[in-house]
């Protein structure tokens, strides 16, 4: 097997175990709106809600672009 896909796998079973260790149901205050929802779905959300906008952030503001050879 690649070291690569033993990496990945390895990585997999982590975000496993650490989510199904957090399955309570926790109360999300924002504003005027109160949710209770599980800490199972709330992380990953949070953690794709910061990915996504960071990729956004890099990509408008310019960086993370790799340097160009000037001519």
């Amino acid at each position: 097997m690649k070291p690569k896909f033993i990496a990945l796998v390895v990585v997999i079973i982590l975000v496993l175990i650490f989510l199904i260790q957090n399955t309570g149901v926790v109360t999300l205050r924002l504003y005027f709106w109160k949710i209770s929802i599980s800490q199972i779905i709330l992380i990953p959300l949070a953690m794709a809600f910061g990915f996504g906008l960071g990729y956004f952030v890099a990509k408008f503001t310019g960086k993370g672009q790799k340097n160009k050879k000037a001519e």
